[in-house]
């Protein structure tokens, strides 16, 4: 049996970069076998500390030679991937990055199973899907769901544009609120069917929840203001243009009556009120001309302003829809009415807390507090 201090110093220092450094959890508890007995522990001593038998810790002590650490492995290590060479790994891993259509198939994703069969007509060489994953998942890779990104839908020009000009008007609005006031505008739906988020269940397995699909939808159009954050939606029966002249004839009157709550009178709003600004996307019904010239004439303080395509990330109010979209999930809702009353409250009567610095990925893109 090896006696206290029978390693060198180099032979130490060795061994323990390598526990540092080593990733098989087996390896690791032979390494330090090794150190415990450079320290004068008994295999006694190191067996109920490292808590295996007595025998696990002699047969090691006989077994590893200090200054070749492949003895540290036994057969079953030695024999995974033998046939897993490294230019084999290195294609593996330039696969996984690409889009399996660009290798000529039609399905999506690479699982273990089809990145084995590729590599097999590839390579020549035939691993099991179980192997693949392996292989894998020491190379620090792990299978979660993707992220859709809109990235290449945008226009990176036109986008750094608008945020110039989405912080002129913010800059303009923090320092005179009374000259000009920038909202957000948009369009949500939430469903009767009930949002399932997560739920606890014993390891191994997954809990079942009722999938039932319940018709009944209520579809809500509104604004926020950047400034205070003040909230006004609307609920209506679907998104078209009409109802978008509607809920913003409704919203220009909401302002008005600010304007004369606080002292003014209405007859001047058009001349000495606030300019409004509206950030809103480029949905078809908000751009239809018949309506916008209407618009034009009857709320002349009202600007739009057109998000750039595929850029919901510079909408805020998106924040607004998913927060109230989490705090509904997992509620089960008898009817419509017991479902709007809830929203009503959330978005109306600021029943609603929004954690405001947070980044909250939408379609792809994390949407932009400014």
């Amino acid at each position: 049996m090896p006696a206290k201090n029978h390693l060198n110093s180099e032979q130490v220092k060795k061994l323990q970069q390598s526990l540092k450094q080593e990733e098989n959890g087996e390896i690791r508890e032979r390494i330090l076998i090794l150190l415990l007995l450079n320290d004068g522990k008994t295999q006694k001593e190191i067996a109920k500390f490292i808590g295996c038998s007595l025998n696990k810790i002699c047969f090691w002590c006989e077994q590893v030679a200090p200054d070749n650490l492949e003895s540290l492995k036994d057969d079953k290590m030695k024999g995974n991937h033998h046939k897993a060479t490294e230019k084999y790994i290195e294609i593996l891993l330039e696969t996984i990055d690409k889009d399996p259509q660009e290798l000529g198939y039609e399905f999506g994703r690479w699982s273990a199973k089809r990145l084995a069969t590729y590599l097999e007509e590839v390579t020549g060489i035939k691993l099991s899907g179980s192997q693949v994953w392996r292989i894998i998942s020491k190379k620090k890779y792990v299978y979660l769901w993707s992220k859709y990104s809109l990235d290449h839908k945008q226009d990176p020009d036109k986008r750094k544009a608008f945020k110039e000009k989405l912080e002129e008007y913010l800059r303009i609005e923090k320092a005179s609120p009374d000259r000009l006031q920038v909202w957000f505008w948009d369009e949500s739906g939430f469903s009767l069917r009930v949002i399932r988020r997560k739920t606890w269940g014993k390891k191994g397995h997954r809990k079942k929840v009722r999938g039932d699909r319940r018709k009944g939808r209520v579809n809500v159009m509104g604004a926020i203001r950047y400034s205070d954050k003040k909230r006004f939606v609307e609920f209506l029966s679907k998104s078209n243009s009409n109802s978008f002249y509607k809920v913003l004839k409704l919203f220009y009157q909401d302002l008005i009556s600010e304007w004369v709550e606080a002292g003014n009178n209405r007859e001047d709003f058009t001349e000495k009120g606030c300019q409004i600004v509206i950030v809103l996307d480029n949905a078809s019904f908000h751009k239809k001309q018949d309506y916008i010239q209407i618009i034009t004439t009857e709320m002349p303080n009202i600007h739009l302003e057109y998000l750039p395509k595929y850029s919901p990330d510079y909408n805020l109010i998106e924040l607004v829809w998913h927060s109230a979209k989490e705090y509904i999930a997992n509620r089960l809702f008898k009817s419509i009415e017991e479902l709007e009353v809830l929203l009503h409250k959330l978005l109306n009567e600021g029943g609603l807390v929004i954690k405001w610095g947070r980044k909250l990925k939408n379609k792809g893109n994390a949407v932009i507090t400014i």
